[in-house]
């Protein structure tokens, strides 16, 4: 059994999967090393970043399962929204941070949407991937979101940087006391 050709286009798609990958990879140290700082630098300007709910829906209406854009929400920020909840967690009296809660983020799974093998200044292209995230905090408390991240990608200044993100955690009823966690 052997697999795909390894054509130029093939190398090209191979290349840029791999840069989707480094970006997701290194997002993640950014996070559990609390470098949230750094970690806005990986969106654009315009960002939407939205956590919407999940509902317990019968078989028939599984196109629901999801809070819509314009209802309820988990998060629904932008940059904005974003800076400032980083500087909250950076003052160091952020009461659901005190002590620090250790965190460790695992991200698999991760595909290219579109058939796409290229990337151009301006462009964007969706992406999927799955998330671990585990924390605890104090002695006892530990927390686990498991889900999946929708992401557009677009190149600004020769690098990938993330323009929208929906994550959709596999919980309708949120699990964890708080969300301080970046997903």
């Amino acid at each position: 059994m052997t697999g795909p050709e390894l054509t130029p286009s093939r190398l090209s798609y191979l290349s840029l999967l791999r840069e989707v990958e480094d970006l997701f990879y290194a997002e993640a140290d950014l996070l559990d090393e609390r470098r949230y700082d750094r970690w806005l630098d990986l969106f654009t300007e315009d960002v939407v970043y939205w956590m919407p709910m999940r509902k317990n829906v019968a078989w028939e209406e599984r196109e629901r399962d999801i809070t819509a854009e314009d209802d309820v929400a988990w998060i629904h920020d932008d940059k904005e929204m974003l800076r400032k909840r980083v500087q909250q967690l950076l003052t160091g009296i952020h009461w659901a941070e005190e002590p620090l809660s250790r965190v460790s983020h695992l991200i698999t799974n991760v595909r290219i949407v579109d058939p796409v093998t290229a990337l151009a200044e301006g462009d964007a292209m969706s992406v999927k991937c799955r998330f671990f995230v585990y924390r605890n905090r104090l002695e006892t408390e530990t927390d686990t979101l498991v889900g999946r991240r929708e992401d557009t990608l677009r190149r600004v200044a020769g690098e990938l940087r993330v323009a929208r993100r929906k994550i959709v955690i596999e919980q309708s009823v949120l699990l964890a006391k708080n969300l301080t966690v970046f997903l």
